[in-house]
């Protein structure tokens, strides 16, 4: 027990095993509500719902795991918000795509992300790119998260006249998730830490209570992951025209990562004396390592969780936190009967919320500089209304670029950006010749 202590540097990040359990359950609380969110979401892709679930607890418990016992950080990792979006609504729905193939891009996306890694230029990437635009790649994912909530609800809907409208606020469905959105809002606001948790819950009774859910239970055995496990198809994956994709999976997780090591880091106080954290490969490694497992086992991108926070708030600061929320989320294996219980109702209301949880990121934005702030109003806004990620990306790089180039700042923009804008540009060429 003493070299645990050791090991983990309990005496000189001034915690005890007490705390750091306690501290674990807190962040698996806070983010158990991807047990539910993340099947509902990929099981539009066609792929099994017990499948999914099985995945989603298995990687967010493997990377987890591997972050706290070999990073030795507080953060947990679980199957991305808005990169699971893309996988479905873009991917494998907008583009046609199979949902074996998109694994297949997840994992060669993992693979890269290894690679970058070992050589250092996942590190060089992350130092060039603006941080303006960190912020307003995640507000756009935030706003393209709610929009997808707010049409699973029913809250907005089709019109041929003006694309979307609002819908019909008297349907039954619509109005328990309505109940959904303000429960869990209003929890938030009482600062009650498993506030999505309990809103999805508490819709998913109140709609079992007046008949609104029909579910038939169905038998369940951990050998049903076998229906997503190893199911990927790297061959698909590697054809020319799927080579974005694995682009947007990269540069998202790479986003989703660095922001939150930055949010957590400051909370937990881990920067040292040259505002750098210590261990980086180390935490870049566990996230890479765990988005291919995630694929293998039939999930999409395992990304950092921001609500690691909660968990430091609690007094996490070592990598026993982690490994308290990743053995939870394997415990969380024997509640997938129930989930295929859980109605869209009571899920979207989640997407909502943590979309409006994203925009926060719009204030970290500099609003007076035009240079930054049309970059980010492109990135904003390209992201919901095309509904693709990698638009959003594509227009705020290379607007970017272009007006460091007409104002003369050319020499202030680091080659990488330049690379990415070419990048950006040859897709828009190439997208406008197909």
């Amino acid at each position: 027990m003493k070299f645990l202590e050791q090991y983990f540097e309990f005496q000189a990040l001034g915690t005890n095993w007490r705390t750091e359990i306690l501290a674990g359950f807190t962040t698996f609380i806070t983010m158990a509500y991807i047990i539910f969110v993340n099947p509902a979401i990929l099981h539009e892709t066609g792929m099994p719902l017990t499948a999914v679930v099985a995945a989603t607890c298995l990687s967010a418990a493997f990377g987890s795991i591997l972050m706290g016992a070999y990073a030795r950080y507080p953060i947990a990792l679980a199957p991305g918000m808005g990169l699971n979006a893309y996988f479905t609504y873009t991917v494998v729905k907008g583009m046609g795509v199979s949902w074996q193939v998109a694994l297949g891009a997840v994992f060669l996306s993992g693979v890269v992300f290894v690679i970058l890694t070992l050589i250092g230029v996942r590190q060089l990437i992350v130092s060039a790119i603006p941080q303006e635009l960190y912020s307003a790649v995640s507000v756009g994912i935030g706003i393209f998260i709610a929009f997808i909530g707010l049409r699973n609800s029913g809250i907005v809907v089709a019109n041929s006249a003006t694309l979307v409208t609002m819908g019909n606020l008297r349907e039954p469905t619509t109005l328990l998730a309505i109940f959904g959105l303000l429960l869990i809002a209003a929890l938030i606001s009482w600062r009650v830490r498993a506030a999505m948790l309990i809103g999805i819950l508490s819709t998913t009774a109140l709609g079992a209570l007046f008949g609104l859910i029909h579910w038939q239970p169905q038998t369940y055995n951990l050998s049903d992951i076998s229906a997503t496990a190893f199911q990927l198809d790297i061959r698909g994956a590697l054809k020319m025209g799927l080579l974005e994709i694995v682009f947007v999976f990269l540069f998202v997780d790479m986003f989703d990562n660095i922001g939150t090591l930055v949010g957590v880091g400051k909370k937990a106080n881990l920067f040292d004396g040259a505002n750098r954290i210590p261990r980086i490969d180390r935490i870049l490694l566990s996230d890479a390592t765990a988005t291919i497992v995630g694929s293998l086992s039939g999930t999409s991108t395992v990304v950092s969780y921001i609500e690691s926070a909660a968990g430091v708030v609690a007094g996490g600061r070592s990598g026993v936190t982690s490994i308290v929320t990743g053995l939870l989320f394997l415990l969380a294996l024997f509640i997938a009967p129930v989930v295929g219980a859980i109605p869209g109702a009571a899920t979207a209301p989640a997407l909502i919320v943590v979309g409006s949880l994203m925009i926060a990121h719009v204030s970290e934005i500099e609003w007076t500089n035009p240079v930054i702030a049309f970059p980010s109003f492109l990135t904003i806004m390209t992201i919901p209304l095309t509904f693709s990620i990698a638009n959003g990306l594509a227009f705020g790089f290379t607007s970017y670029t272009v007006l460091r180039i007409c104002r003369g700042e050319f020499r202030q923009v680091n080659w990488l950006v330049y690379l990415l804008t070419a990048l950006f540009v040859l897709r828009f060429a190439y997208l406008s010749g197909h």
